[in-house]
This record gives structure tokens, sequence and C-alpha cells, in this order.
């Protein structure tokens, strides 16, 4: 039944192929609905997105979601006027391709809040309203807009209040109507415009806000990465590190390098068990842990044990533990003392041989497993050329190959080295290609984080 209003005005058809008047585009290109003055979803007031201007703040009565019909369903319309009867008498508009539109009504503020469920997709709020105590005229609608900040609204004015109606547009409606202009067609395009307009801005704003915080993470991870402390030291240094949580910067693996004024070079690589945000959390706390505590004088067993304390106070639980190596290289270069916590032991070369495991019998549990444990600390010759890899097991617990259930373990990861020493790699170049064939053997991404850390002298890696 279409709805009687007191004037009606020749309205364009969309279906016998008569043509449309073109009609001014919204700031996406979209086609809005036009009225009396042309004025269209153009006239928003856009920020720097160029979408509509944002509503004011939810209020408790705000619905948690966008109210979005299924295609082709019905679009629901809650109007607010003092007297609906006069405009609409019939309780739905007409089928427009596709869809229904049904109206229900309130006569004031009051009776809408309880009205406005989260059923419904768009809210047409006559601008004649009381209730502008203040001296704004806009109070009533500024008042929708905080009761319905995800809902379509539409301003309904009269034909002579074009400024008012405008002004309705830049504080957060989606469109304006004259109530003397209104024939069914028009206000069922309009509210579906409306619709389809709110759902779009709330997409973009959701998307914007999504990009910002991805962006603020982000730039927070970097600033928790080490930035190694070498100045004055004549190792080469190289470092690779990529965690395994999807779209994540930081992972429970760490590792950290630091110079101490005496010309020792400290080195640790660690893995917190799990995966999340709470264990990078926990990662990071105990990597600047270890470089307060090392750069205060302590190394080996001693070190490791407050490290522990630090572990056991800060974890979720007591099954959370963390893996660690620890080598501390002395000033001329030529021997190191290296301490394992439950951790893969290191790779060592010396110029012209291949990569070996440092053997690792005399190593410690892993941190948070043993209260009272003690990680012996190995004294290693390494001449004057030599290099040494620290790892973390995500780099070796890959397949061997697609679909394959062995996996590439450290025998494997030497072979890997190796060969790509004997290519001629070194350095940066070395770690990449390492970690980019581990991850190709593998069959795709790598399920563990994967830190690797490489520090030479005079050794061509």
């Amino acid at each position: 039944m279409p709805v009687p209003v007191p004037r009606q005005r020749t309205s364009p058809t969309d279906c016998t192929g008569s043509p449309e008047p073109t009609r001014p585009t919204g700031p996406a290109g979209t086609t809005g609905p036009a009225n009396a003055t042309g004025a269209t979803g153009a006239a928003v007031s856009t920020g720097p997105t160029g979408s509509a201007a944002p509503p004011r703040a939810a209020g408790p009565a705000a619905p948690s979601a966008t109210a979005t019909p299924a295609k082709g369903g019905d679009l629901i319309v809650l109007v607010i006027d003092e007297d609906p009867s006069a405009t609409f008498t019939a309780s739905e508009l007409p089928e427009t391709a596709g869809t229904r539109v049904r109206i229900r009504t309130a006569r004031n503020l009051t009776e809408a809040e309880r009205l406005l469920t989260d059923d419904i997709h768009c809210v047409l709020v006559d601008l004649g309203l009381p209730g502008a105590d203040d001296g704004d005229e806009l109070a009533p609608l500024k008042h929708v807009l905080r009761l319905a900040p995800r809902h379509a609204v539409l301003a309904l004015a009269a034909e002579g209040d074009a400024e008012r109606a405008a002004a309705a547009v830049r504080v957060g409606a989606q469109d304006y109507l004259f109530r003397d202009e209104l024939d069914v067609r028009l206000l069922s395009r309009a509210i579906q415009y409306a619709v389809e307009r709110k759902r779009a801005d709330v997409a973009q704003r959701q998307l914007t806000e999504s990009r910002l915080r991805a962006q603020e993470n982000a730039r927070l991870e970097r600033g928790l990465l080490p930035t190694p402390l070498l100045q004055g030291s004549d190792l080469r240094f190289a470092a690779r590190y990529r965690p395994g949580r999807s779209r994540a910067l930081l992972g429970g693996d760490f590792y950290d390098t630091v110079r101490t004024p005496d010309g020792t070079v400290h080195a640790m690589i660690g893995d917190v068990s799990g995966h999340g945000p709470d264990e990078a959390a926990l990662g990071v706390e105990l990597r600047i842990a270890w470089r307060a505590l090392t750069l205060a004088g302590l190394c080996g067993d001693q070190l490791l044990s407050t490290l522990q304390q630090v572990l056991e106070h800060e974890r979720e639980s007591e099954e959370i533990f963390a893996t660690l190596c620890t080598v501390d290289i002395a000033p001329d270069g030529r021997r190191a003392g290296i301490c394992l916590a439950g951790h893969p032991s290191p790779l060592v070369t010396h110029r012209g041989r291949a990569k070996q495991l440092i053997p690792n019998e005399e190593g410690g549990p892993a941190l948070g497993l043993l209260s009272r444990a003690r990680w012996p600390r190995r004294h290693v010759e390494l001449g004057g050329a030599w290099g040494l890899m620290m790892y973390t097991d995500g780099l070796i617990e890959g397949r061997t190959g697609p679909g394959a259930s062995e996996r590439l373990g450290q025998e494997g990861m030497l072979d890997m080295i190796n060969g790509r020493l004997a290519e001629g790699l070194s350095g940066d170049d070395l770690l990449e290609a390492a970690v980019t064939q581990a991850q190709e053997l593998n069959g795709g991404e790598l399920n563990d984080d994967v830190a690797v850390l490489l520090l030479g002298r005079d050794s061509g890696v």
C-alpha cells in the first residue's frame, strides 16, 4: 500500500527505461538521493578519510553492532515525529529493488529510546521536534545520534528550513529530506542509500582503527627488539628473527649482545615455552633483565640463577619455562665461556673447516624447571679466526620435506649451513638463506618462532 503524503511530485522510474536526472555523488563516488535543493550525501562534512563526521559517543542504549539487513530483506525504519500519521498512514512502503521498508513510529524521544532496538536499520528524525531548551535547534537530532551511533539517521525538515537541514548533515545525519517534497519512491530510495552509506562509514572507520592499532603494535614491537651494543669490538654480528605468530613482529624467542667496559662481548639467545603475546612479553622482560645484569657484572651461573627468579615471578603459570644459551667472549676474542640452560648447543667453525656443534653434556636444565638448578660454564678455545652461530629450536624443528614426518634436527641444520658456506655465503646472507631453506624444506611457514645470531672474527662468516 502506498504511503499517503501531503503533496506528491513526479519521481524518476528505475525499471521502465526512462532516464533519471543526474544526481550529485558522495565522497566515495556513490550517488545519493536528491532533495529539493539537490543536497545529497555529498553535503556531508568529511574528515581525513572522506567519511561522514562521526556520531557522538554511544549512550547506554547504544546497540553493539550496525543493524544490516540481508540482501533482499526488509528494512525497518523508526520515524520520530510528533504527528507521524500526518505523513505515514501505512506500516510499510512498497517493495523497491527487492527490498521492503517497514515503518515504526514514535511521537517523542522518550518513546523512541524505548523502540530503538537492534533490528532498526534507519531512524528518520523530524527536526521540528521540541527539546531545544538550550537554544540548540539540533538538540533532538544530536540526542538521537548519541542513542544510535551505529544506525543510519535521516533528518526530516520543512521545505523552508534548508539551513537547519544542511546543519543536520554536518553533525552526523546521513542525509535530509524535505517533508513537502516526499514521495514513496524517493523515501524508499533515501532510506536504502542511508543504510548502505552508514554501513560503509562504519566499515571504513573500523578498518582505519584496525590499521592504526596494527601500526602502533608494530612500532611497539620494533622498539622492543634488541639493538646490539658492540661499540669498540672487532667482531662481526648478524641476526635473523621471524616470529611464529601471524602478523606479529615479536615472539617468545629473544636474543641480545652487549660489550662490557672490560672488552668482553656477551651474547645470549633464548626461547620461552608457548606461543602468544604473553610469551613474547616475558621474552622481552628476560632479555632486558639479562642486559641489565650483564652490564652490572654478573655472568654464568649467578646470572642464570637471577634470571630464573625473574621468570618465576613474571610467568603466568608454573608450567612456563625458558631455554637459554649465553656466551661470553674474552677481550682478545680467542676464547669463550658458554652456559646452556636446556637450549640447543651453538655451532662453531674455524677457517677452512665445516661448522660443528659445541658439545653440551655439561648443560643445565631450562629456567623455571628446578628451583635450585645450577648451570656450569664450559670453556671453549676459539683461536684467531672463528664463527659462532646461536639459534632457537624453531630452526631445527621443521620437517625435512613437504609431508615428511622427520624433523630437520641439528645434524640436518649442520649440513644445511655447511652447504651455504660452501657457496660462499656469510653474515646476513648466510642466515637469510638458512632460514629460507628451512622454511622451504618444511613446505611452508615454520610453526615456531625462529631466532638466529651469528658472531665471527676474521673467519669469513
